[in-house]
């Protein structure tokens, strides 16, 4: 079967170089019994590559089913992938088969593989080695004949340099890597996707597919796609249902684009490149910047005061200069140091105030210090529900969990 004949039976559309690059490696892939790792941002379409490999192998006939890593609770994933045993925990009423069991002589996706716990990570090891896999609470070996495709748009190797995925499992699980381009990287292939989806709304909807003019196709390629594929057709289903004429210009288009954030430094990665989604340091970076600025914003306001309030005074105010020089050899030649509050006696005369020199005072810079005292803000601001508090800092529940068991702040 040749790639044109793929992409029709399992309707991916596009025609990049990286896109037929990622389709022949799948293919190449697919009759054997490899373990493939497949990376790409999220929105990309990596199931459908799991799909094409399960279809072209010698596993076809057999099961296939696809989990998501990131939405099965912690406590109850093992049970879901390996089974458990009747009694192993509370609420196990009866024995469970699970997937490593039921699949049998089949094909398991594994997305977003990086959110599994690093004990159910230690238990995927052993299936992918030996083949073998134990119950929850029982203590019988069982033997399974599963493919493992995996799915990431994590860097695995970065989790793993700081403890969050185990490496010998990554080299396990990336025995032939497949990456799957972002919107971004196949621009071509924008306008022709927009239009596939327009014309499948427009059968759905009874309506005319959505045009769009030569300002809006080229606003439409330009855009980052932050939410790839699946973004791009969301924007499609909007303008085939909001847009009554379906002749959609440039200002249209923007009505239901998400504006473009700018301005954040290029640490910040969440904008787009290589992860789509903010992690944790990325929100704890802007944190640190906002109140990097909001604290230079303080400064200038004392320092206007000083230069332009008027002191009835005069003379006596003997110290005001001084401070307002030091002031600004040291904080506007060196905006790093935060200053520290003025201390100031009032004499016998109240209109005559002292004001010592500003000490610079030795600021944390420890992103897991920081990372530390946002969760701990985070959980009193709502009397330690985890939901709350991780849709607060922007993570997963998951994610608040085993930060708070990383750092003991249970």
């Amino acid at each position: 079967m040749n790639i044109q004949d793929i992409k029709q039976r399992f309707e991916i559309i596009g025609n990049s170089t990286l896109l037929n690059y990622a389709l022949v490696t799948a293919t190449k892939v697919a009759p054997t019994d490899i373990t493939v790792l497949i990376n790409g941002e999220s929105g990309v379409g990596k199931e459908a590559f799991s799909k094409v490999i399960h279809s072209l192998s010698n596993r076809k006939h057999g099961p296939f089913i696809a989990v998501n890593c990131g939405a099965i609770p912690e406590g109850t994933i093992d049970s879901e992938l390996f089974g458990h045993e009747k009694g192993s925990f509370t609420g196990a009423l009866d024995t469970r088969k699970g997937y490593f069991e039921t699949v049998n002589g089949g094909t398991i996706f594994l997305d977003e593989v990086g959110e599994l716990p690093l004990e159910t990570q230690a238990r995927l090891l052993r299936v992918l080695e030996s083949g073998e896999f134990i119950k929850v609470g029982s203590s019988k070996t069982q033997k399974t004949d599963v493919r493992i495709i995996a799915a990431t748009n994590r860097d695995l190797l970065d989790y793993s340099a700081s403890g969050k995925f185990r490496e010998d499992l990554y080299y396990r699980l990336s025995t032939v890597p497949i990456k799957v381009p972002s919107l971004r990287e196949r621009k071509e292939d924008i306008h022709l996707l927009f239009r596939k989806f327009s014309a499948d709304f427009a059968e759905k909807y009874k309506s005319k597919p959505v045009l769009l003019d030569t300002e809006a196709q080229q606003l439409l390629i330009n855009y980052r796609w932050p939410g790839n594929i699946r973004q791009l057709k969301n924007v499609a289903e909007q303008l085939s249902v909001l847009d009554e004429d379906k002749n959609v210009n440039a200002q249209e288009l923007r009505q239901v684009l998400p504006a473009e954030k700018s301005g954040i430094p290029a640490l910040f990665t969440g904008l787009g490149g290589e992860h789509s989604n903010l992690s944790e340091r990325d929100i704890f970076y802007k944190v640190l910047i906002d109140l990097r600025k909001d604290l230079n914003e303080l400064k200038g306001v004392v320092y206007g005061m000083l230069q332009g309030g008027a002191n009835p005074v005069g003379s006596e105010l003997i110290t005001q200069n001084h401070f307002a020089s030091n002031y600004q050899d040291n904080s506007f030649s060196n905006p790093s140091p935060q200053v520290q509050p003025v201390n100031t006696v009032v004499a016998s005369n109240p209109n005559i105030i002292e004001i010592t020199e500003a000490q610079p005072i030795q600021e944390s810079l420890s992103l897991e210090q920081q990372e530390i005292e946002m969760i701990k803000k985070a959980l009193n601001k709502y009397n330690g529900k985890r939901k709350k508090a991780a849709n607060e800092l922007g993570i997963s529940e998951r994610t608040l969990y085993r930060k708070i068991k990383q750092y003991d702040l249970e």
